[in-house]
């Protein structure tokens, strides 16, 4: 039995003017001819109608017809574009501004509720796809102050926490009326990066049961985290899994912060499957252990090899990867039959 689902992949990284990367039935026999099962779709007009998929069951309907005609199934739609725009700390107003469209930039109130609605599109499209789970960021407000200095003010990350859990408690009620769950990202950059800022946001939001998390252990490499310990801690809420390599190499001139340099110069850098130092049988183990259910999704990152070369090795090696689950126990055949009258004599107990 296989619990796990996959391989598939993310798109929004390969994406692009020419064939077979321009359309999405294109991109659905590219990644089925490198062994793919799956594909988790950004919801980007260039390959998928968002608003018509909220309302149109015959578009949805076409959509999954489409890609089964390639072998291909949809792990999840993405918003993390969108997700990151329903919370965006003034500092980082015009470099986001690109994420959305030409008519809400530079209002930030309006490009807000723009992204609060993609959302809640993106719930409706869900559903009417069949689909479980779906993945997004959270967006930040707290991020400039993540390290200390200057003081932070007392009750800001409270503060902080509580705006976001106002903006998301809506959409989040929006998933859960779809029977969709919301799976953020965690990522730095956003307020939700980590187990403490998850727990932080899941009190905010009231436990809300739609809150959940999609795993993906490069980015706690590059914070030094535990990724195998972290699934053992929040296993009840991953509802989604990147399944991406990184590497850290720190040395005598710099760390986590990485000295302002770009990917290839710093300790810490993403690497296609089986180049970084994630311990991906571990993981795995742990997945099946906690009976995963949803999709292994390669998003491939990397500041050295060429994507299509990253892509086509990706297929196999999650392939490899995914345990099939044990019907049964394997030492079955030494089991002694006892009854319960003889299970209470063994420990010298009446019956």
């Amino acid at each position: 039995m296989k619990t796990i689902k996959g391989p598939a992949i993310f798109l929004a990284q390969f994406m692009g003017a020419e064939a077979p990367f321009d359309t999405l039935d294109n991109l659905a026999g590219w990644a089925a001819g490198l062994g793919y099962e799956g594909i988790q779709l950004p919801t980007d007009k260039r390959l998928f109608d968002l608003e018509l998929a909220a309302d149109s069951q015959t578009y949805c309907d076409d959509i999954k017809g489409m890609l089964a005609s390639h072998g291909i199934a949809l792990s999840e739609l993405s918003t993390h574009l969108q997700g990151q725009l329903v919370a965006v700390h003034p500092a980082y107003d015009a470099l986001f501004d690109g994420f959305a469209p030409a008519q809400v930039r530079a209002n930030p109130q309006a490009r807000q509720a723009w992204a609060t609605g993609q959302l809640k599109l993106a719930a409706r499209a869900s559903r009417r796809l069949g689909l479980n789970a779906h993945a997004s960021f959270s967006g930040a407000l707290a991020w400039p102050y993540l390290y200390p200095w200057p003081q932070r003010p007392a009750g800001l990350v409270e503060e902080a926490f509580g705006e976001l859990a106002r903006r998301w408690r809506p959409i989040l009620d929006t998933f859960e009326d779809a029977g969709v769950d919301l799976c953020y990202e965690l990522h730095p950059g956003e307020d939700l990066h980590d187990g403490v800022t998850f727990e932080r946001f899941l009190e905010a939001v009231g436990n809300h049961p739609r809150a959940s998390i999609l795993y993906d252990p490069s980015h706690f490499m590059l914070q030094q985290l535990d990724y195998l310990a972290f699934i053992d801690i929040y296993h009840t809420r991953i509802k989604a899994f990147h399944v991406k390599d990184a590497e850290f190499r720190p040395d005598g001139r710099q760390g986590v912060y990485g000295g302002y340099g770009n990917w290839v110069d710093r300790a810490g850098r993403f690497r296609s499957l089986g180049d970084g130092q994630i311990d991906f049988k571990a993981i795995f183990s742990k997945m099946a252990q906690y009976d995963y259910a949803g999709w292994a999704v390669l998003e491939w990152e990397c500041c050295l090899k060429h994507p299509e070369d990253g892509a086509r090795e990706g297929a196999d090696f999650i392939r490899r990867h995914i345990i099939r689950v044990a019907e049964r126990a394997f030492d079955d055949f030494a089991g002694s039959g006892a009854d319960r009258t003889q299970l209470r004599t063994l420990m010298g107990i009446a019956p």
